[in-house]
């Protein structure tokens, strides 16, 4: 991975990339000429709680931070195995109460991640409310894994077509992660916690990807309680495509999308 992060296209002439200590942990922050002074987003990378760092996701954070006017955290979290549930819940509401405590007004703050990183958002929102914090002003979803017991259909349907997921090594991600913590624990898997209180939700998911299920169902619970929730079905579309917005004309799209989502809730 250390490798394949060189290959990642810097940022365009202008960005600001610093490394900061949120509260105790690790983060990059980006910024653009546009981002504002006062406008935040926390970003949860993906990679099934086992590895990632930022530089590989900096060409979907600099473009985030550019079209939602705003810089962005992009959490360097501790992972699994040395650093199993709850570590990484953990990090993420330690850095969000640094930001809301040095920096930042909770209803000028988002929260944005991509698969393994949409769950730990979720998560982390539901512990955040249950420790009576006030919650960021809105939230979006790529792809999200909510549900480490591994119940969706769509993982059987698409399990062998999903070019990102490899299925057959969920059930050993999974194993390492909760390290014998139960997979329906909401902190872990937010598809069986209570979503009340969440703030507005965009959901991007591919029809033909194997977490489809995952973020379906957790759009639907969110709805269910009143929630304010957006959801696309991209047709066609695999797992966390928005990333790939230099090459497909989905993903600016649903970068745009974002853009204007967040500025209008920030």
């Amino acid at each position: 991975m250390v490798r394949f992060a060189r290959l990642v296209p810097s940022p365009p002439r202008g960005t600001e990339l610093t490394v900061v200590d949120a509260g105790g942990v690790k983060a990059e922050r980006i910024a653009t000429p546009r981002s504002l002074p006062n406008r935040y987003v926390l970003h949860l990378h993906g990679g099934a709680y086992l590895f990632g760092f930022p530089a590989l996701f900096r060409d979907f954070t600099w473009r985030i931070a550019d079209v939602a006017d705003a810089q962005i955290f992009c959490l360097d979290y501790r992972l699994a195995p040395e650093h199993p549930f709850p570590a990484a819940i953990e990090d993420v509401t330690a850095a969000y109460r640094w930001l809301v405590s040095e920096r930042a007004e909770p209803r000028h703050v988002a929260f944005i991640g991509d698969s393994s990183g949409g769950g730990l958002a979720l998560s982390s929102m539901m512990r955040l409310r249950d420790e009576g914090l006030p919650l960021p002003a809105a939230a979006v979803m790529l792809s999200p894994w909510t549900d480490l017991a591994l119940t969706g259909q769509s993982l059987t349907e698409f399990g062998s077509s999903d070019p990102m997921v490899p299925v057959e090594l969920a059930p050993k991600a999974v194993e390492l992660y909760l390290a014998g913590a139960d997979p329906r624990s909401p902190y872990a898997s937010p598809l069986y916690g209570d979503p009340a209180g969440l703030p507005p939700t965009l959901f991007f998911v591919g029809s033909d990807e194997a977490l489809r299920d995952d973020a379906v169902r957790m759009a639907e619970r969110l709805r269910a309680v009143g929630r304010d929730v957006e959801l696309e079905v991209r047709p066609r579309m695999f797992h966390v495509w928005p990333m790939f917005a230099r090459i497909l004309p989905e993903g600016c799209a649903a970068i745009t999308r974002i853009g204007g989502f967040l500025r209008a809730r920030l």
